[in-house]
């Protein structure tokens, strides 16, 4: 069964990979015997996580350095780095990403540009310039893997304020579906996550202390905020060979937000 999720003898770029939900796929494939670079514009955080990772005494790797997918100039400096690490790229994870909330009336057209910059324009970017070493790396059976983090914000009409955070998401879950049909051909699968809430900066606003996650757990249908334990599953069975036919798709690690939806139309009128 091990064989199924090793991720022995592979490289893998994680973006974002100094916190929450990158933070926690950082570990799961470290622990699953890969290299993992692990960039952010947070460098020192990055390399911080990446000292914590090494010290597991797991059969993977880590590296944490710097990197920018918000600008042009960032993503070009950020390939250029991997490539002076690397010659070799099985596995990208593009996990980066920001927010912003606001009422709609005032809701400012920088915050709306920044946002689509940083979570849809850095995620097209990006795979677009590792691609050749993507492609370079699978082969039948075994191919390159991109894994996308949506948001379960992207699948169902939930803004809460975060109207550009919800728009970029099903932008990057809509992109990963063009993207998984072209490049299904050249062995390279694509495929989304869609999270519901976990621990992260993004939600520490919610998630920062035990009794606001069970307040948020609450009104999860399956009652309770996402673990660890739920995005290394999701992540080692899309990067290991388990996953190796499965491109298109979205997981929804969402505690069943993601088939949630309005009253019983008829409850009033059986009662």
């Amino acid at each position: 069964m091990q064989d199924l999720f090793t991720l022995e003898g592979k490289t893998a770029l994680i973006t974002g990979g100094a916190t929450g939900i990158g933070r926690m796929a950082a570990e799961a494939m470290v622990r699953a015997g890969a290299r993992v670079l692990i960039a952010s514009r947070k460098g020192a955080a990055c390399e911080a996580v990446a000292a914590e990772l090494n010290a597991l005494d797991a059969p993977g790797t880590a590296e944490g350095f710097g990197g920018d997918v918000g600008t042009e100039a960032g993503i070009e400096a950020l390939v250029e780095e991997i490539k002076s690490r690397t010659e070799h790229l099985d596995i990208l994870m593009n996990n980066s990403g920001i927010t912003w909330g606001a009422e709609l009336k005032d809701f400012p057209y920088q915050a709306w540009e920044k946002v689509m910059s940083v979570n849809v324009t850095g995620v097209f970017d990006l795979t677009r310039r590792l691609l050749p070493m993507l492609i370079k790396s699978g082969q039948s059976g075994d191919p390159g893997r991109i894994i996308n983090v949506g948001s379960v914000m992207g699948e169902i009409p939930m803004g809460d304020g975060a109207y550009s955070y919800a728009a970029s998401k099903a932008a990057v879950i809509h992109l990963s579906k063009i993207l998984a049909k072209e490049l299904a051909h050249k062995n390279v699968t694509v495929n989304a996550l869609a999270p519901g809430p976990f621990v992260s900066r993004m939600t520490a606003f919610v998630t920062e202390d035990e009794e606001k996650r069970e307040k948020v757990g609450n009104d999860v249908p399956l009652g309770r905020v996402g673990r660890y334990e739920d995005i290394a599953g999701s992540v080692l069975f899309l990067s290991g060979k388990g996953g190796a036919y499965v491109t298109g798709s979205v997981v929804p690690i969402s505690g069943g937000i993601n088939v949630m939806s309005g009253h019983n139309l008829f409850a009033s009128a059986m009662d």
